[in-house]
């Protein structure tokens, strides 16, 4: 078959709201790809016996929009590496996840047709890893979702706050984050509030600081509710120490939402400063200036550079790239 008529299978397994889910469904073209027959969890340990018996009886070019990869059958198969946090970040990682990226994952990186990743920042650390040829690893940035813009209806509680999206994960920093709020010289009626629910963790700083009336927790939201919560805070919170893109930043600024974010790795890489304000995700004090400041700023904040900037981050474009790269196999 003519590689332009070939369908490529798709691992769908991956399509969800968030992360890799989100890019999963964003990328996915009915027209160039098929859906993969195959149930389970693709981030099962079994998955990698599995899918390679798949691909024994399904012979076509296979895409993981993941992690996930076969143990043969890879010079035809491409997957996508968002970052290495498994490998780089104690927290979230355990002995099962480092045999499997050093056995499973690094060998795939070698012998695959190509790897997808979505900043410079996750690409130099790909390489330096499975120390492989740069240009095998192709960067694709994430995009914004149509939900996101600046003419969301924003989210009124009655009251000013500071959002913080996460999923309490250590490396997202959302305790020094509470503790730097906490600190900011700045009107007591302003709450910060969280997408999701509470950590045993982030409670007991709130009961330590005093702060409990000024601390929401909002539980899951939509698509279009979180949309409607950055439209209508006055900044987004930021300060994670590790991610290989950082849609949240995007997003909030495709709202029209200032964010205050780190000045380190694919955070730096994706935020337009003159509209955001960069700090050290390390140090308390400077998130707490940059509250401050953004605080005092907010009713004169405005940047036309910030439309252009975001220009880059298009679904779109990502489907595209992808798709040029698979009929380039």
């Amino acid at each position: 078959m003519n590689k332009q008529n070939r369908k490529i299978i798709f691992d769908t397994r991956w399509f969800g709201e968030h992360g890799i889910g989100r890019f999963a469904k964003e990328v996915y073209d009915e027209n160039i790809f098929k859906p993969i027959k195959l149930k389970g969890n693709p981030i099962s340990i079994f998955d990698v016996l599995k899918l390679t018996l798949y691909l024994l009886f399904h012979r076509d070019f296979f895409y993981s929009p993941g992690f996930n990869a076969p143990f043969f059958f890879l010079k035809r198969t491409a997957i996508t590496l968002h970052d290495l946090n498994h490998i780089d970040l104690d927290a979230n990682s355990s002995f099962l996840k480092r045999l499997y990226y050093n056995l499973v994952l690094k060998r795939a990186c070698r012998k695959c047709a190509f790897i997808v990743t979505v900043s410079e920042f996750s690409k130099k650390r790909i390489v330096e890893w499975s120390a492989i040829n740069p240009d095998k690893v192709k960067v694709v940035y994430n995009g914004v979702s149509e939900a996101f813009h600046a003419n969301v209806k924003p989210y009124e509680p009655g009251f000013p706050y500071i959002f913080i999206v996460g999923n309490r994960k250590l490396h997202k920093n959302e305790d020094r984050a509470m503790r730097a709020f906490a600190q900011a010289n700045i009107d007591k009626d302003i709450k910060l509030v969280f997408s999701g629910d509470p950590s045993d963790q982030l409670l007991q700083t709130t009961n330590e600081l005093n702060i409990t009336e000024r601390i929401i927790f909002l539980g899951r939201l939509s698509e279009e509710q979180l949309a409607s919560t950055y439209k209508g805070a006055i900044c987004l919170l930021f300060p994670s120490f590790y991610e290989g893109f950082g849609l949240p930043v995007i997003e909030a600024n495709a709202c029209g939402t200032p964010v205050i974010t780190s000045n380190t790795g694919a955070l730096k890489e994706i935020t337009e400063s003159n509209f955001n304000q960069l700090v050290n995700p390390k140090s308390t004090i400077e998130i707490t200036k940059a509250i401050e400041n953004l605080i005092t700023q907010e009713k004169t904040l405005g940047n036309k550079d910030i439309e252009n900037h975001l220009k880059q981050f298009s679904w779109q474009d990502a489907k595209k790239q992808i798709i040029k790269y698979m009929y380039l196999k």
